[in-house]
């Protein structure tokens, strides 16, 4: 897929709370047609102690109106950055990059998208796309307390959504895959959060026979497989989470 460089104007920042905000971005030309899982290096300017881009995945994207949105998480200087931006400003970023969550051949086929804090950014562009497709999906979030869930009115507004919380703020209290909703028949599962959620959600699949993708969070400086910092080694050998995932089925990880 071809690959698009550009200064991308913020036209809206919500902050979502002291240190996560939702940029949206557009451009006086079209936007590269996005995939669901895919992600986006954003520049980081006039902070001198971040020299590398930093791999954002898209939260959603709507051709309609040109515009992209990516979650931001403030956890060093370089989000700190991101997240210090105002309306109207620019932000050079390089998109699409990796490879998308695989959307169901099956119309009919129940699915279940299972997210952890902001790690479930992706998968709300991902639900988008399955409502455009008419695709029966529930959406199943788990957090350390309700002050981490974020975008709880949106992701509701696509469809059914179930929460854990460790502390029992919100929705049955533990961890995902200790939630109810489990008990009920799914036909794939899709999956991105922390490592350790992500591979007890894929222990959960295999033990059920259900297929599932996860979508891998490695730390990844270029997004295009030269710098060789995010490979992961799998069935297949070492590969590069930016260029041959950021999403991959379970089969093919060594969890």
């Amino acid at each position: 897929m071809k690959k698009y460089l550009a200064d991308l104007t913020i036209i809206e920042v919500q902050k979502l709370n002291a240190s996560c905000v939702l940029l949206t971005m557009t451009d006086d030309k079209a936007l590269p047609q996005c995939r669901p899982g895919q992600f986006a290096e954003l520049r980081v300017d006039e902070t001198p102690t971040v020299m590398l881009r930093r791999p954002i995945s898209i939260h959603s994207f709507d051709a309609s109106k040109n515009e992209i949105g990516f979650l931001v998480q403030v956890v060093g200087d370089g989000t700190r950055w991101l997240a210090s931006l105002a309306k109207g400003d620019k932000v050079n970023v390089l998109l699409p990059l990796g490879n998308g969550f695989t959307l169901p051949e099956d119309n009919g086929a129940r699915l279940l998208l299972v997210g952890g804090g902001v790690g479930s950014a992706p998968l709300y562009g991902l639900a988008q796309e399955l409502v455009k497709r008419g695709n029966d999906f529930a959406i199943l979030i788990g957090a350390r307390s309700e002050k981490d869930l974020y975008r709880r009115t949106e992701f509701e507004a696509l469809g059914r959504v179930e929460y854990t919380t460790e502390d029992g703020s919100l929705g049955e209290k533990g961890y995902v895959t200790n939630h109810s909703l489990l008990n009920e028949k799914f036909d794939y599962i899709y999956t991105c959060g922390p490592k350790p959620m992500m591979m007890a959600v894929a222990k959960y699949a295999r033990e059920k026979g259900i297929p599932c993708e996860a979508s891998l969070e490695n730390k990844m400086a270029c997004g295009l497989g030269a710098c060789l910092c995010c490979v992961e080694d799998t069935t297949e050998g070492h590969r590069c989470v930016c260029t041959d995932g950021p999403v991959f089925s379970i089969e093919e990880l060594k969890w």
